[in-house]
């Protein structure tokens, strides 16, 4: 029974941790695997150097993006940071408020 008692606090901040930090970890590794896999030619997505630009090729670990008219540049889909329209849409949400 003391033994019980003893590891029930530790149980307890396992728990906390879990639905505290490893949870959220997971639901957000998930949510840009999806968004990854969603992207399409046509899209405008930020990279995580920051710039703003097209998708013209999508293949299995890369992208060929446009960065303007005449240059075009193949990426991993691991320097994508986000879609530019979730951008906008954070960005306008944080406005208003």
């Amino acid at each position: 029974m003391e033994i019980i008692s003893q590891l029930l606090p530790f149980a307890f901040l396992i728990a906390i941790m879990y639905f505290v930090i490893i949870r959220p970890q997971q639901k957000e590794a998930k949510s840009r695997k999806e968004m990854i896999e969603s992207l399409k030619k046509g899209d405008k997505v930020v990279t995580n150097g920051g710039f703003i630009v097209v998708i013209s090729k999508v293949e299995e670990q890369f992208l060929s993006v446009k960065i303007n008219n005449d240059t075009i540049v193949r990426i991993t889909k691991d320097s994508i940071a986000n879609k530019y329209e979730d951008t906008i849409e954070k960005s306008e949400s944080l406005g208003k408020a």
